[in-house]
């Protein structure tokens, strides 16, 4: 009987149903040409798909620890993130040449400005001044800096290839160093200097360890893993079909091809800026740094690569050089943003210029 009522209880939630309910919504919109209530539908189970498949990796992620529970969110959110990419690529043909640059950078003013300037804002709003860990941020954004650098600055400058394209030589050398570099910042995170990016107290001490849940047990942990699975088929083959509707909305609303960009970006980093606000509230900020931060890391870190790696299937150019706005928009991104973080504390004031940055590169978005 108990068991009877667990096995109800779970295949209730929401985190079941809607991975199940999205796949049946690929079936039906598979090759088919989408009325605009259906496109509708069919976005929406998008959406809750990404938010399940989070959900399920953070339970697999709990199961299994660190340092590999870090890696097992990283790994959802990109093959979300690439597997929209990609649909979109391979539908959207050479106009969206520039669509993985976009995304890319997206994410970085997104999590450098819009996550990180909310969390301090939330945070400041509590206890007036926030307190976070200088050297574990610091490393953090250096690591952003350097990847965003690597892969988004250099292919606007190098001449390998004429426009802001890398050759076949520097694509794989900036795939690889971005991995690397990333899986280097991981293990320093969760093994060696682990200490560094733990929340602190007002007074800069550590804080002691919340209250955890217990693990799943092996029976949720194995229903995670297949609902998983069955969320990022979803997410893949449902973007596959509201693709066309979404770049014709923008060009029938006259935006530039970049907003497509900005939609991906701000759809699949959604748990996260949630979850980066929730530990704010909690006087956690060093934990929504984390998040955001790392967000921004294995955005590059893993999704370039992976777009490295589809290019030798996909045709046409693939344009990852920033243009002059978003490079300067970069670089103040980045100077502002050590200057937040060397400190090793932070007010409202920290937050609310983060926020004009992110609110200036959403205008930019829409009106270049």
């Amino acid at each position: 009987m108990n068991t009877s009522a667990t096995v109800r209880s779970l295949a209730t939630r929401w985190t079941v149903a809607v991975p199940i309910v999205a796949a049946v919504a690929l079936v039906f919109s598979w090759g088919r040409e989408l009325p605009a209530f259906a496109v509708a539908v069919v976005a929406l189970c998008l959406a809750g798909a990404v938010l399940a498949a989070v959900h399920h990796a953070e339970v697999i992620a709990h199961r299994v620890g660190e340092p590999y529970g870090s890696l097992v969110l990283a790994v959802a959110v990109t093959v979300i993130e690439v597997a929209l990419i990609v649909t979109l690529m391979v539908d959207g043909g050479p106009k969206t040449a520039a669509l993985a640059r976009d995304t890319v950078f997206a994410a970085v003013m997104i999590t450098c400005n819009g996550i990180v300037g909310l969390s301090l804002l939330v945070g400041a709003v509590r206890t007036h001044v926030v307190v976070f860990n200088a050297e574990g941020s610091g490393a953090a954004l250096a690591t952003v800096a350097t990847l965003a650098t690597l892969s988004l600055v250099l292919p606007t400058f190098t001449i390998g290839k004429p426009g802001p394209e890398f050759s076949s030589a520097q694509l794989a050398f900036a795939a690889v160093a971005s991995l690397l570099l990333y899986g280097l910042f991981v293990a320093v995170q969760t093994v060696r200097h682990r200490e560094y990016f733990l929340p602190l107290t007002q007074d800069g001490r550590l804080q002691e360890d919340e209250n955890h849940a217990p693990l799943p047990g092996r029976g949720a942990t194995v229903l995670s893993v297949v609902m998983l699975l069955v969320a990022l088929i979803a997410v893949v083959g449902d973007a596959k079909s509201v693709s066309p509707t979404i770049e014709s909305g923008v060009e029938a609303a006259g935006l530039p091809q970049a907003v497509v960009g900005v939609v991906i970006a701000l759809l699949v980093l959604l748990p996260e800026t949630l979850a980066a606000v929730r530990a704010a509230r909690r006087e956690r900020v060093q934990t929504s740094l984390n998040l955001a931060l790392g967000s921004a890391m294995a955005s590059i870190g893993l999704t370039i690569p992976a777009i490295a790696l589809a290019s030798i299937w996909l045709t046409g150019p693939l344009h990852l050089g920033l243009g002059a706005t978003h490079l300067v928009l970069l670089s103040l991104t980045v100077v502002v943003g050590a200057l937040t973080v060397v400190p090793g504390r932070a007010t409202l004031l920290q937050g609310g210029v983060h926020l004009a940055i992110f609110a200036a590169f959403v205008f930019l978005a829409i009106s270049p």
